[in-house]
């Protein structure tokens, strides 16, 4: 008996990092605008790369 181990394909879309967030708009803003804009941008990034980061290292089998 043979054991060996196959590692899952990972897509190259998966090793891309998160996008940018939104550029903002050419106007001024409110301060609540900016609050609320500022805080869902960097939420949604953190999160998008800490699966990225996850996803990557669980097929490479190193920490994330």
């Amino acid at each position: 008996m043979k054991l060996e181990l196959v590692k899952p394909e990972l897509p190259a879309t998966a090793r891309q990092h998160c996008a940018a967030p939104v550029s903002l708009p050419d106007r001024d803003m409110t301060a609540s605008e900016v609050t609320t804009s500022w805080g869902r941008d960097r939420a949604s990034l953190r999160i998008c790369e800490s699966r990225r980061a996850a996803a990557v290292a669980a097929v490479d089998g190193a920490e994330p």
